[in-house]
């Protein structure tokens, strides 16, 4: 079937949840992707920050061969090998202590939420009077939990009733968080960089002083890293960049690289609040989805993933801040490492979509700003490739 041929039929039996553009990927190589007919696209998506090696990359595909032959999936009442090498692996790179495998990131934030709940529960001897305090144009997930969490009244209006006690304060304004806090306060909850709110990092004033008023009040910071982490800002995780930890990280994305992996993992404060019973995932942590991160953080020490992305990624900032110069409807751009945005005086839809029909997949975050978050191991030559297709677009625009 062409591409016309397999939406057709696609839409006949798939609930119709995403505005999918009119294109049926096949295969994908390196940094390229292939439809059904055979037409190249440069990838600057990575399937929304996941893919952070590229496509059809034989170290990953025989990792996950051999587990395939090995074995799929256990049940959670039994240990694997791979799940506690897994295990190991990310509290070594994210330096807290304890770790519960997820399928999926918003998996990874209800779990979060959770734990702080327990926390607070049991430092309390069993009230449940607590609230959150999670920020405005935030994005942790489509979860009623997650849903709750998310500064984003848009995806939240047709869900109601949420989860009660979230309070909602201004990213990067720590006198508007702080005006928040009451002695009913349990944890506050945003990302590092916000992805979805349209590629913005935390500034160091902000982050770290949140991190002091947590820990002055017995606050837990959750930081969500969903996006931002796993290498995609030139550290491991974003929060290096602050010298702050969180007390609960998640994690998901390029953690599995493709295959349905996410996590929360917990610091020393509340590595032991949750206990057998408070919570489980049928398939979290199977040996392949754990085999899949293994390889995953091998390949970003072999490969030198962090070094490449330093320097692509300055690379990309600067062509991206020659396009705000070329054009007068490009207000700025922002962003760290692999994970930048371009935000615009107009809406970027037509944008986006003429691209895509060049050849270049790129997505956007909200109305307005265009997200470049390419696969970890693209070269200066692939941002020049890209540059020259979307300077194309763009003059065609004016």
């Amino acid at each position: 079937m062409n591409n016309k041929e397999i939406m057709d039929y696609a839409e006949e039996a798939i609930i119709h949840t995403y505005n999918r553009f009119p294109v049926v990927l096949d295969h994908g190589d390196g940094v390229y992707l292939y439809d059904v007919e055979g037409k190249k696209y440069l990838d600057f998506a990575a399937g929304i920050a996941v893919c952070a090696f590229g496509y059809n990359v034989k170290e990953y595909n025989d990792a996950l061969k051999a587990q395939i032959d090995k074995m799929i999936h256990v049940s959670n009442l039994y240990y694997t090998q791979p799940m506690a090498e897994a295990a190991h692996k990310l509290v070594n790179a994210c330096g807290l202590k304890k770790v519960f495998f997820t399928n999926s990131g918003t998996e990874a934030i209800e779990g979060a939420i959770k734990l702080a709940r327990k926390y607070a529960w049991t430092r309390d001897n069993g009230s449940t009077d607590h609230e959150i305090i999670a920020m405005n144009h935030s994005f942790h997930g489509r979860s009623i939990g997650a849903l709750s969490v998310t500064g984003n009244p848009h995806y939240q209006e047709a869900f109601k009733p949420l989860i009660d006690k979230v309070v909602f304060a201004e990213y990067n304004n720590l006198d508007d968080v702080a005006s928040k806090i009451t002695d009913k306060t349990c944890a506050i909850i945003m990302e590092t960089v916000q992805g979805e709110g349209g590629i913005y990092p935390a500034t160091r004033e902000f982050i770290q002083g949140v991190r002091k008023l947590c820990d002055e009040k017995d606050i837990l910071l959750i930081l969500d890293e969903i996006q931002c982490g796993m290498g995609r800002t030139g550290k491991m995780f974003a929060y290096d960049y602050y010298d702050v930890k969180p007390d609960i990280l998640t994690v998901a994305k390029a953690l599995g690289c493709g295959v349905p992996i996410g996590a929360f993992v917990a610091g020393e404060k509340v590595e032991k609040a949750l206990v057998a019973g408070d919570h489980g995932s049928t398939y979290g942590g199977n040996p392949l989805a754990t085999a899949a991160a293994n390889a995953v953080f091998d390949m970003f020490e072999s490969r030198h993933i962090l070094d490449n992305v330093n320097e692509v990624g300055d690379y990309l900032g600067e062509k991206l801040a020659s396009l705000v110069e070329r054009y007068d409807f490009i207000k700025e751009t922002r962003g760290l490492g692999l994970m930048r945005g371009l935000e615009f005086t107009i809406p970027v839809g037509d944008i986006v979509a003429k691209s895509i029909a060049s050849g270049l997949l790129i997505i956007s975050a909200g109305t307005n700003i265009i997200r470049f978050v390419p696969p970890l191991v693209i070269t200066k030559e692939n941002v020049d490739e890209m540059y020259e297709k979307l300077d194309k677009v763009l003059s065609e625009v004016q």
